[in-house]
């Protein structure tokens, strides 16, 4: 990061307030043309717990949520006691001095920022979560930004209430005036600029592009973290012509998804990793019937319900699996915001090519975190490709039987729209021949269950024509080669930076086709690497297995978090100097007092989100 960067902390119990507070500080920076990158740390409660948003802001666009918090907002004393202890030197702590006290020293150079908000907003008394609105306003100053930017926002989110503008617009200004006369400043200043930015989310851009490549069926059963998509469909579905549909259970989805496929509609759903599993059997008939559908799990941690509000990538193996026996299917795991727009097009464009199901494969980090957007980057015309569509604009009769599935050189039948006058035939799910005729117990045919099943591999053939290699970020031949997949590209990028920094050379490769797998052009770079260290949010190596299946490419290290957050980039870094050093078990990384690599556990408490996983030769 060659621009100063400043990542606020704000924690509290669910029902304080915290991720209104967070969007509030985060839309108000944008407007002032700082980027931001907001990741909220929270549980699925509706009262109590802790959640802790934390905001990297920044002129030049963050890509992670970093791992240093400059300043801690503290909306109630367990915030206080637990996130009090990481500041560093120059950071600074705000708080409500009326119902909060810390209970322990500061770290050395830790800046008390007591706010006195009963006197600073009479509203307080009938409205406790002005204390955030007084905070936000001081915090605010501190950072060097402009009032005007956070009135803004505030006028135009309570734009229905006067009144509330009025009184949050005060509350806002007295914290900021405050914190003028009584704090010293952070020692990273912002400073406003003229940039235009949007703040998303990964489901909203996901929708947003599915749409635009000319999505007309969506059909979801709320889990979390995909639920967001659903909203943002039903709240644009009568403009854009869209069917959405919420249906009792995730099985009811995929079917209607499918069958919306099958009518010659572009159809997409989304759900997590508890309803894919439910879906894999129709994901398979999909297969068989050579239907496209384009599916969308947002990993979140499992098994089962697992740990509904946490991150993590442990579905791969799923969606290798989906469904039994062998038949094509596309996986693609975006790699960033700007992935997540553009994906769902390439998407559609390969399920109608090549007539079969694609999963993508996103997360809870990156489809739930608020990042800004240059939204130039959204300015796409997406070219659509229906594939071999037959339609009554294009359909010539030639008088001969139609064959749904014919043994063409490319593995592709041409599709007949239903209802097509002079195609009809039949779509099982059993085996069947090229007119759609079932290969029963009674009519089974060991040479046309073979013909069948080689035509349908055949169509895999020509996939990686249409989609670009990964290619390598950073210097050839660097001493160290870093490979990850999905969302983990923008801590891996800013780790690769600091690596080069501290005098270790490396480099990045980022891989978002899954399935097929570029072969060639992956196993061409990594053959040329001295040191491959693979970095995935799981405890097995799910891709470092894909990797070794696909190229025989074995890792010099692998680096693995599963404890439901998000990798920092001093994760990564930390955990590359400890395979460089020789150890071949990254058993814990961290760079907390007390923390070493000979202890794989350590005591609950406040510091027991810090376990990173163990990394086992795979």
């Amino acid at each position: 990061m060659n621009q100063p960067d400043v990542t606020i902390g704000i924690g509290g119990a669910a029902g304080d307030g915290v991720a209104s507070a967070g969007n509030t500080l985060a839309v108000s920076v944008a407007r002032q043309g700082q980027a931001v990158f907001a990741y909220n740390s929270y549980q699925s409660v509706i009262r109590g717990g802790h959640s802790w948003l934390r905001l990297r802001i920044s002129a030049k666009k963050p890509l992670n949520h970093g791992d240093q918090v400059d300043a801690v907002i503290a909306l109630n004393q367990d915030t206080l006691d637990r996130h009090l202890q990481e500041l560093q030197a120059g950071g600074l702590v705000l708080y409500n001095s009326a119902k909060l006290k810390p209970r322990y020293e500061p770290p050395k150079g830790v800046q008390l920022c007591p706010l006195p908000v009963p006197q600073l907003t009479p509203a307080y008394e009938k409205l406790p979560v002005m204390q955030n609105t007084v905070a936000v306003g001081a915090a605010m100053h501190l950072m060097g930004l402009d009032f005007e930017g956070l009135a803004s926002v505030l006028e135009s989110t309570f734009a229905k209430k006067p009144q509330v503008v009025k009184v949050n617009v005060e509350a806002a200004k007295a914290g900021f005036d405050y914190a003028a006369a009584h704090f010293q400043p952070l020692p990273k200043q912002l400073q406003k600029t003229s940039r235009k930015w949007a703040l998303m989310t990964g489901n909203e851009l996901m929708a947003m592009g599915a749409a635009f490549a000319g999505c007309k069926f969506y059909c979801a059963y709320p889990m979390s973290p995909a639920t967001h998509i659903l909203e943002w469909f039903a709240g644009h579905a009568k403009e854009l012509g869209i069917c959405v549909r919420q249906v009792e259970d995730e099985i009811s989805v995929v079917n209607m998804s499918i069958g919306a496929g099958h009518m010659g509609v572009r159809s997409m759903c989304a759900t997590s990793g508890g309803g894919l599993a439910l879906m894999t059997e129709a994901i398979g008939m999909a297969g068989m019937i050579e239907t496209p559908v384009v599916v969308v799990n947002v990993m979140r941690a499992g098994p089962s319900t697992g740990v509904p509000t946490k991150t993590e990538q442990a579905d791969l193996n799923q969606a290798f699996g989906a469904s039994q026996g062998d038949f094509p299917r596309i996986v693609i795991a975006p790699l960033s915001m700007h992935d997540c727009f553009r994906t769902p097009a390439l998407a559609f464009n390969l399920a109608e090519r090549y007539q079969c199901p694609v999963i993508i494969l996103a997360d809870l980090l990156m489809c739930e975190d608020n990042e800004t957007v240059d939204t130039s980057l959204l300015d796409v015309d997406f070219t659509i490709d229906r594939g071999e569509l037959m339609t009554e604009a294009n359909a010539q009769f030639d008088g001969k039987p139609y064959l749904r599935y014919e043994d063409t050189p490319s593995g592709i039948s041409p599709r007949a729209m239903p209802g097509l006058p002079n195609h009809l035939y039949v779509s099982g799910t059993d085996e069947h021949d090229e007119d759609g005729v079932l290969l029963s117990d009674v009519f089974t045919d060991p040479v046309r269950r073979k013909k069948m099943v080689d035509k349908r591999a055949r169509k895999m053939d020509t996939v990686l024509d249409h989609v670009p290699a990964p290619t390598l970020e950073g210097a050839v031949g660097a001493e160290l080669t870093l490979v990850g997949w999905g969302s983990t590209w923008g801590v891996l990028v800013e780790a690769v930076e600091r690596l080069n920094q501290e005098g270790i050379s490396a480099n990045h490769l980022q891989i978002n086709l899954l399935v097929p797998f570029h072969v060639k052009a992956v196993t061409d770079i990594l053959s040329r690497s001295k040191n491959i260290v693979i970095v995935e949010n799981n405890f097995s190596g799910q891709f470092a297995r894909h990797l070794r299946a696909e190229t025989g490419l074995v890792a010099r290290g692998h680096i693995r978090k599963y404890d439901g957050e998000p990798f920092e980039p001093k994760h990564i870094v930390a955990g590359v100097k400890e395979i460089l050093a020789g150890k071949d078990l990254v058993n814990v990384l961290s760079t907390e007092p007390g923390w070493r690599t000979d202890h794989p556990t350590g005591t609950s408490g406040d510091w027991a989100g810090r376990l990173v996983g163990a990394a086992r030769s795979v």
